[in-house]
């Protein structure tokens, strides 16, 4: 029996017989998935301050949406690594002080929340099943 999720994410054997895109396609996903990984970065720093716990909550959906939206896209690992990579450091730059003593990313249970559990849901989607046998979208060749 289907549950909801099971059409949402479907089955190992369903993921994997899903045709990869184009080559020109993925790198053009990579470079728009590393800004959305900029963005929700920037984005969830201030969700997660503004409207905590709720705020901490939908920062995280989006870094899963992300993440798993960019491995489901390119049909590679590296799909959900491009948004992590870009994702980590804009976080870098928010959380180094600025010269008026401020920084965008405080020391606080939300943020070590938001650093710690988003990076976890960037590793986790990164290694899921996919269509491809290597990062990088390159089909095996079986003999």
């Amino acid at each position: 029996m289907s549950t909801p999720l099971h059409y949402l994410f479907g089955t190992r054997a369903q993921r994997l017989a899903e045709p990869l895109p184009s080559r020109r396609a993925r790198i053009t996903g990579y470079a728009v998935l590393f800004l959305l990984g900029i963005l929700v970065a920037l984005c969830g720093c201030f969700v997660q301050t503004l409207w905590s716990p709720w705020g901490l909550l939908i920062a995280l959906a989006a870094n899963l949406a992300l993440f798993y939206g960019g491995l489901r896209l390119t049909g590679t690992k590296l799909g959900a690594g491009v948004p992590l990579i870009g994702w980590f450091l804009m976080l870098l730059i928010l959380m180094a002080p600025r010269p008026e003593g401020d920084f965008v990313l405080a020391a606080g249970f939300d943020s070590y929340a938001y650093l710690l559990i988003g990076a976890l849901t960037g590793v986790i989607c990164a290694t899921l099943p996919t269509r491809s046998a290597f990062a990088f979208g390159i089909p095996r060749q079986r003999d």
